[in-house]
């Protein structure tokens, strides 16, 4: 069923299920492999490494590309769409937002680019291949191929 804000309260309950087993139980790699395939709606590339706990809202909105690896404590909200590219690592406690107040739009990570731990990435991003993006970053706005971002006390959101 789907409510007045759009949200796929179905999906939702299902996810978050699906979320609690995964976070909460002792797995092996294969069955971690399996529920995130399960979550994401298609088979998982044995060499994308996901760390628990990990957070999303539907998770069907989610691609992700091969040799990925994401850190523990990372929410993706995906509503709005996230794709992420071959190559890829996410910092620990970094968040994907798609959806921020009444702004809803996808986030795009083109493949080889690491970002670093508590990165918040805001909805309408398209991060470029080749980048790096330091720790603590608030990025609000696309970043082109091959930048290196790092997070100062001056700048704070890029």
């Amino acid at each position: 069923m789907i409510n007045k804000a759009g949200i796929d309260e179905r999906l939702l309950e299902q996810n978050q299920r699906l979320l609690q087993h995964l976070n909460t139980s002792c797995l092996n790699e294969r069955q971690i492999n399996q529920l995130l395939s399960e979550i994401f709606g298609y088979q998982v590339d044995s060499t994308t490494k996901i760390l628990l706990p990990f957070y999303s809202d539907y998770g069907r909105n989610i691609r992700l590309g091969n040799n990925t690896f994401i850190s523990c404590n990372v929410t993706m909200a995906d509503r709005g769409g996230i794709q992420i590219g071959s190559n890829v690592e996410i910092g620990p406690g970094s968040t994907l937002l798609t959806v921020d107040g009444d702004q809803i739009g996808p986030i795009k990570i083109e493949s080889n680019v690491k970002i670093g731990g508590n990165v918040m990435i805001l909805p309408n991003v398209h991060i470029g291949a080749d980048v790096t993006i330091g720790a603590g970053a608030i990025i609000t706005h696309n970043i082109p191929k091959g930048r290196t971002i790092m997070r100062s006390e001056e700048e704070g959101i890029i």
